[in-house]
């Protein structure tokens, strides 16, 4: 089976190379013609945890029109992208199965009424950091699971025949859930290191971030019980270490002065917490911050 990734930034190129280690037939779909280009001329290059390089042949293009029957796709562009991505996905034949892999909750409901008949929805836990148009450095190791939402599981099955032991799949029940969990976990990283301009590890290295890591668990577990009694703070604090050189997308985006995502994960959080009756004062701090230097087009 064809494996199709819709988006050439670091988790999609990330993903297409460990695929293409086991499959032949890795497709990236990028935004520029420029990138198409010199991933088919120099292949696909990932800087791995242990300093070693690997690279992998992979197809690439800027479009779907192309795409056969026989393929996965595999939805891997950040949110703020998606309605773009939609138009597309929604002319493709309906027995494509879907794999999603964006940050918050926003895209749950929104992929789910496409017409095809399987549909799956990711979170990724491991660290990715794109350096060029060929070349994505692994930053953190951790799982991708993935929930079906709609249809068939054996089509993303075939994600679990990687022979490398860093690229590890779960497959869990509800898609919601997950998402949920990996929003609370962003929470925790994102938004502090976009506001101190730090890397994930500095977060548990220094004394005073680690304070302020503490109180925001302390203050989320108090919001969700419920959800927070399957996250600890040793989950949060290890999360921060096996990623410690990792710059948190919400980090990279402030740097390039791009659109964070602060909206699809904390301000998702915080209105679930809202209608919970539940305030996070510190996480909403956080939020505003990001925000208010988002606006203000000031890198960090």
């Amino acid at each position: 089976m064809e494996i199709v990734v819709i988006g050439g930034g670091s988790v999609g190129m990330l993903i297409a190379s460990f695929l293409a280690e086991y499959n032949d037939r890795v497709t990236l779909i990028t935004h520029t013609e420029d990138q198409a280009r010199t991933l088919k001329q120099n292949g696909l290059v990932r800087k791995n945890i242990d300093g070693t390089t690997t690279v992998c042949r992979v197809d690439a293009y800027t479009d779907l029109s192309y795409l056969s029957k026989d393929a996965l796709v595999i939805v891997a562009v950040k949110y703020g992208h998606l309605v773009q991505v939609y138009e597309t996905l929604q002319n493709l034949d309906p027995a494509i199965p879907l794999l999603f892999l964006q940050n918050g909750l926003a895209h749950l409901e929104e992929a789910d009424s496409l017409p095809q008949l399987s549909i799956a929805f990711g979170s990724c836990q491991f660290g990715a950091e794109r350096e060029n148009d060929v070349m994505v450095h692994h930053r953190g190791i951790g799982v991708m699971k993935i929930a079906v939402e709609k249809g068939d599981v054996h089509p993303f099955k075939l994600l679990l025949e990687s022979p490398n032991s860093f690229f590890q799949v779960e497959f869990v029940k509800s898609a919601e859930e997950m998402l949920f969990e990996k929003a609370i976990l962003n929470c925790f990283i994102n938004p502090l290191t976009a506001v101190l301009n730090v890397t994930n590890g500095k977060l548990v290295e220094d004394p005073s971030c680690y304070k302020l890591l503490q109180n925001i668990y302390k203050e989320v577990l108090n919001a969700f019980p419920e959800e927070m009694s399957r996250i600890s703070f040793s989950d949060v604090v290890n999360l921060c270490r096996r990623t410690a050189s990792n710059t948190s997308s919400m980090l990279g985006d402030m740097l390039k002065s791009s659109p964070t995502e602060i909206e699809t994960i904390v301000g998702a959080v915080i209105k679930r917490a809202a209608k919970a009756g539940r305030n996070l004062p510190i996480l909403e701090t956080l939020y505003l911050l990001v925000l208010a230097k988002e606006g203000s087009g000031e890198k960090m």
